[in-house]
């Protein structure tokens, strides 16, 4: 049963999420309760004409940094681009870049203006990062997402301009941190191709704790 969050920040056990992994509709999207919900193994996403969505996803598509695939044609682009990566140089520009981001099988797009004003808030408090890749000085990808502090790192979303530039910037980032788990959400090609896998919710929650 859907539960319907009220002012009170609290979350239900993600245990009670249904089959798609919804667990709760609305609240609001404030410091306390955004990172209450990463904490909790919980993530929000919903459209404009929707009211807030939270989730908890069972299985959990997540990477280990040490388990992170890079085929050889990868590894060329690496040594041979003219790309430059750089963290937290421009995060409202990436968020909004996200959100005008075109993606396959998706009308609009689920980072709303009052997402993008939420995760600023986060930032700006140093509770989420976002990694730019810039080529000839212009940003041509990046990502954003929360920082948990305890060693995992919740990816948000992505955007890219020119191929292979997200991969860059996904495989610099992750192999100059020392995250033992970057939370993926849920399943992607792309981020498969780089050694995402599933895991139980329950697997996924111990590593937050």
């Amino acid at each position: 049963m859907i539960s319907y969050l009220t002012q009170e920040i609290v979350f239900p056990q993600v245990n009670q999420a249904d089959a798609d992994g919804l667990l709760a509709l609305g609240g609001d999207l404030s410091v306390e309760r955004l990172i209450l919900a990463y904490k909790s193994g919980i993530f929000p996403w919903f459209e404009d004409d929707q009211p807030i969505l939270w989730w908890s996803p069972n299985p959990r598509f997540v990477l280990f940094p040490d388990k992170l695939k890079v085929s050889k044609s990868m590894k060329q682009v690496l040594r041979n681009s003219d790309f430059v990566v750089t963290v937290n140089q421009d995060f409202r520009t990436v968020i909004t870049e996200c959100a005008k981001a075109k993606r396959v099988g998706q009308q609009g797009t689920w980072i709303t203006n009052s997402m993008i004003n939420a995760y600023v808030k986060l930032h700006e408090q140093g509770l989420a990062k976002s990694i730019e890749v810039w080529q000839n000085g212009n940003l041509v990808a990046g990502f954003y997402g929360i920082d948990l502090t305890n060693g995992v790192f919740c990816g948000e979303s992505m955007f890219t301009k020119v191929s292979n530039a997200s991969k860059v910037g996904f495989i610099s980032f992750i192999r100059s941190t020392n995250y033992k788990l970057i939370d993926c959400q849920v399943y992607t090609n792309h981020l498969a191709s780089l050694g995402a896998e599933d895991i139980s919710r329950d697997c996924f929650l111990e590593y937050l704790n």
